[in-house]
């Protein structure tokens, strides 16, 4: 028996729904980071998706929801996504070193939706602006956390694992301002070359 073509798949509503949404909120990341929220209108993003504008609203009730949408994948993502790599066995260097490359490359993938986050989060509704700082907070905690442990065993060499961590995190979210995948350097060997930088020189963990 041959497997089905991958075409003839049927792929469930609520599957295709969400990845509508999704799609439509890396076009419209693409779009406000380019013109600038303000300066971009529900029929924008619905002419660059290819779509109508009731089409639209059936997937976001406003702009701000969509802008909300974008945020929450550079903030509840890594939450549910890469910080459990906090919590798989092995040393405090060792779980480090994994959440650094997924990090990275996670937010590679997502570095217009980083971006447009960082500099229209005050676009955001209170509401919403309080679920996006949350997330943020919690994966900085998980962050510190974690360099506590090391420091607690003795692998590594921090003073302060508040500040440690704070430095950690936006060492990687730096990236966002430099990297690009056309140049010389793969995510991955960047990754590779940030676990060097971010777990043994900065938190001092001992090889």
């Amino acid at each position: 028996m041959t497997a089905p073509d991958e075409s003839e798949v049927v792929v469930p509503r609520q599957i295709r729904t969400r990845r509508r949404k999704e799609d439509i909120a890396a076009k419209a990341a693409e779009i406000f980071a380019r013109d600038g929220y303000a300066n971009v209108g529900m029929r924008d993003i619905a002419d660059a998706v290819g779509i109508k504008g009731a089409s639209l609203y059936h997937h976001f009730p406003s702009k701000e929801d969509i802008l909300f949408a974008v945020c929450l994948t550079v903030t509840q993502v890594p939450v549910e996504e890469t910080l459990p790599l906090l919590d798989a066995p092995g040393t405090p260097t060792e779980r480090m070193s994994s959440l650094v490359r997924a990090h990275l490359v996670h937010l590679n993938s997502r570095r217009v939706e980083y971006i447009v986050g960082l500099h229209e989060l005050a676009s955001l509704t209170t509401e919403h602006r309080a679920i996006v700082e949350d997330y943020r907070r919690q994966y900085q905690r998980r962050v510190r956390d974690v360099v506590a442990a090391g420091m607690r065993t003795g692998e590594f060499t921090v003073p302060d694992a508040r500040l440690a961590s704070f430095a950690l995190t936006d060492m990687l979210n730096g990236i966002s301002n430099w990297f690009h995948d056309d140049g010389e350097l793969s995510i991955e060997d960047v990754a590779d070359n940030y676990v060097e930088l971010a777990v043994r020189r900065l938190l001092g963990a001992r090889a």
